[in-house]
């Protein structure tokens, strides 16, 4: 994060090497934000290269008319609807596809959006405004169970049913309709927390998932990913925590692992279907300088393969 509160792309020189650009080479970045990655993949290609970008959130859309670069193109969508997305932009097959997943800067510190307990704002929390139920809107209707569930599946917060009990009685008494209000009433249900992190932040971090269902949309992301990158070209997933990164790693190791078959089937190993991808290295996370320079690189896990 800049002092100006720009939003910064996390491990940008190691996701746009880890991509391994051709000048006349077809890309996607399917998690714009304000651009970071965009604009450096741009800087990388050659005239002849193209570059789809997408955004479910309408204000990384108007960023993103900022960009005046007849190579590039970019779509108000989530990406999960990254294959649709593409046959729009007239990509049958691409080169290297990068994700960054998960909430980005300017909708933390944009207070009206309701990502934060720093602000007191209306609950929303929604990444794409334009649809959807808040996440107010989602608290007055759940009940106490599915409240529990996503705060302890998506926050791993080991006092979601104490969390729930608070808001389901509370909503008797008013409408939860601000971030003031929902972050009070789960401090005032943990009972113990870490030294130096809030009460509220799993809880919020666990609504914020569910209402923009970030976990499923990864999941069905990824195939569509793998669907549309050429032999040889690379996928590239930078994630923020625990949740995500399983998701991802699972995935990639999957299809880097040979199919197997019962014992008695009788073929040969060389007869089996091979891997999809092929795993590039390690998990690559962010260095002290820039972990420094960006405090958000802290949690920041990248993973690389190749499709084969």
């Amino acid at each position: 994060m800049s002092a100006a509160g720009a939003h910064v792309a996390v491990l940008l020189d190691k996701a746009v090497e880890s991509l391994a650009i051709k000048a006349d080479g077809i890309y996607i970045d399917a998690t714009f934000g304000r651009g970071g990655h965009s604009r450096r993949i741009l800087a990388a290609l050659g005239a002849g290269g193209r570059l789809l970008a997408l955004d479910r959130d309408p204000e990384a859309i108007a960023a993103g008319a900022a960009i005046e670069d007849a190579r590039f193109c970019l779509r108000h969508r989530a990406f999960g609807e990254l294959a649709e997305a593409a046959r729009e932009a007239g990509f049958s097959g691409v080169d290297g596809i990068l994700f960054d997943v998960g909430v980005s800067s300017p909708q933390i510190d944009d207070g009206k959006r309701g990502f934060s307990f720093r602000h007191d704002a209306p609950l929303d929390m929604r990444m794409d405004t334009t649809q959807g139920e808040t996440a107010a809107e989602w608290l007055a209707r759940a009940e106490l169970r599915e409240i529990t569930e996503v705060i302890r599946n998506h926050g791993e917060e080991r006092f979601a049913f104490q969390i729930a009990k608070k808001v389901v009685a509370a909503r008797l008494e008013q409408p939860i309709v601000s971030t003031a209000q929902f972050a009070a009433l789960v401090r005032a249900a943990v009972r113990t927390r870490e030294p130096g992190q809030d009460a509220a932040t799993r809880s919020f971090q666990a609504l914020r998932i569910h209402i923009n269902q970030e976990l499923r949309q990864l999941a069905l992301a990824l195939p569509q990913a793998l669907d549309l990158l050429k032999p040889g070209g690379r996928l590239v997933v930078i994630s923020f925590h625990s949740l995500e990164d399983r998701i991802v790693k699972n995935f990639m190791r999957a299809q880097a692992t040979p199919d197997t078959l019962p014992k008695a089937m009788p073929l040969r190993a060389d007869q089996l279907p091979p891997p999809k991808l092929r795993c590039i290295g390690r998990a690559i996370r962010a260095d002290a300088a820039e972990t420094a320079a960006n405090p958000r690189a802290r949690s920041a896990v990248m993973r690389v393969a190749e499709k084969l």
